[in-house]
């Protein structure tokens, strides 16, 4: 039987991404907590703050990359960090990338 490498060497393995997933309640509570920090580095308010997808890391707490509508069809992908409860489990934005669609897919930055 012959080895197959799976499509993606990093989804699945410590410290890769996981695959994407559908954002659920506890993603848009992440985003609603970093609103405030993505408008100061967008220079605008968005009305439209919607968490639609999200894949994750695990480090010394997680990472989250999500996918963000933030109106008509801007996105925006932001990777927010969660430490671990040993840490006082801070939350904070820590990367966000601007003029995303939604067929952008969420990768590593």
């Amino acid at each position: 039987m012959a080895f197959v490498p799976p499509e993606d060497k990093k989804d699945g393995m410590p410290g890769g991404l996981s695959p994407t997933a559908e954002a659920n309640e506890d993603i848009q509570a992440l985003c609603v907590i970093v609103k405030v920090q993505a408008e100061k580095i967008a220079g605008r308010n968005y009305g439209v703050f919607k968490a639609i997808s999200y894949r994750s890391q695990v480090v010394a707490g997680t990472n989250y990359f999500i996918k963000v509508h933030v109106g008509g069809e801007d996105y925006v992908h932001l990777r927010v960090f969660e430490g671990l409860p040993c840490h006082r489990r801070n939350i904070e934005l820590s990367g966000m990338q601007q003029n995303k669609t939604l067929k952008d897919p969420i990768e590593y930055f």
